[in-house]
Order: C-alpha cells, then sequence, then structure tokens
C-alpha cells in the first residue's frame, strides 16, 4: 500500500531538484517518513491521500536536509490534523458497527 513506488521516487526528486545519483538514500529517507507519519498520523495510503503524501514529502525534505528535529514541531498542526480524522473515521465505522450488531440483551 505505502510502497515507495519509481513514480513516487521521481515525483520527489522533481520536487527537490534532485539528480539520480541518490536514489537508494532518498528512497530510505522517505520509506522512514512513510513509517513514523504512519505511527503519528494512522494509516493512511500514500498514493491516494495527497495530504498524507505531502507531510511524507515535507518530512523527507527536512530529513535529506539534516533538519528533522524541527520538522514535528512546524507541522505540528498538519500531523494532528491527519492523525484526528483517522480516529474519527474509525470512531464512525466502530459506531456503525455497534447499530449493525446490536448488544443482545
Amino acid at each position: 500500500m505505502n510502497e515507495i513506488t519509481k513514480e513516487l521516487l521521481a515525483e520527489f526528486k522533481e520536487r527537490m531538484k534532485l539528480s539520480d545519483d541518490e536514489d537508494g538514500n532518498l528512497t530510505r529517507i522517505l520509506s522512514a517518513s512513510v513509517e513514523d507519519l504512519t505511527d503519528k498520523c494512522g494509516l493512511y495510503d500514500l498514493h491516494t491521500s495527497a495530504r498524507f503524501k505531502e507531510l511524507v514529502f515535507e518530512r523527507s525534505r527536512y530529513a535529506y536536509n539534516d533538519a528533522l528535529e524541527y520538522f514535528n514541531a512546524n507541522f505540528l498542526t498538519q500531523i494532528n490534523s491527519l492523525a484526528l480524522s483517522r480516529a474519527f473515521a474509525e470512531m464512525r465505522e466502530l459506531d456503525a458497527t455497534i447499530q449493525i450488531y446490536p448488544q443482545i440483551k
């Protein structure tokens, strides 16, 4: 689901104006960013959620530029927004399940 594809890598390299000689390093940075943000925000599909992909790219940019210690503070609002969106979606799903299968008394 959140595989770092060649297309995603090319999109990130274009955005960062990078050449082809850093593919391995960039793939590792992108993978670490997906893992970290999935842990903080919940499970999002990198290829369908523009907001999640944007955060992954931003975190990767900070990591690439050795400024990762500033990412969480600078993007706290976006991180919290995605985390809350995921939590509310899961609550709605749980609520729908409870309504479909009410407890028998």
